[in-house]
């Protein structure tokens, strides 16, 4: 079992930054990470995902090149670096760590693994 923190939510003008980290209660290495998110009324999205390694990433078409997701194996922590933020942005985002590859969970879109609680993101015009 793997429990999952996220940290770095808040409130964010558009065109404004946050950091966003998720720190897991066991050894990360064997886990592609990721980060997913829903806004009210929606469904869960994906949003990015990164190889165990840290050698590959994905992103959403959505938040490509405003988006940088990074982990540190050595800390059990994923990084979602977020730029450029649009008022679309505004979600809860998740967390995610899969024990599939990273291709995987891309190619899908889903995961059905380890879930972190949220944390709230809202961007504000």
């Amino acid at each position: 079992q793997v429990q999952l923190v996220e940290s770095g939510g808040g409130l964010v003008q558009a065109g404004g930054s946050l950091r966003l980290a998720c720190t897991a209660s066991t050894r990360t290495f064997n886990y592609a990470m990721g980060w997913f998110r829903q806004a009210p009324g929606k469904e869960r999205e994906f949003v990015a995902t990164i190889s165990r390694a840290a050698l590959t990433t994905y992103y959403a078409d959505t938040v490509k090149g405003r988006f940088t997701i990074s982990r540190d194996n050595a800390k059990n922590t994923v990084y979602l670096q977020m730029n450029s933020l649009k008022l679309e942005d505004t979600a809860v985002y998740y967390c995610n760590a899969d024990w599939r590859p990273a291709r995987d969970v891309y190619s899908s879109k889903y995961s059905n693994a380890f879930w972190g609680q949220g944390t709230q993101v809202t961007v504000s015009s």
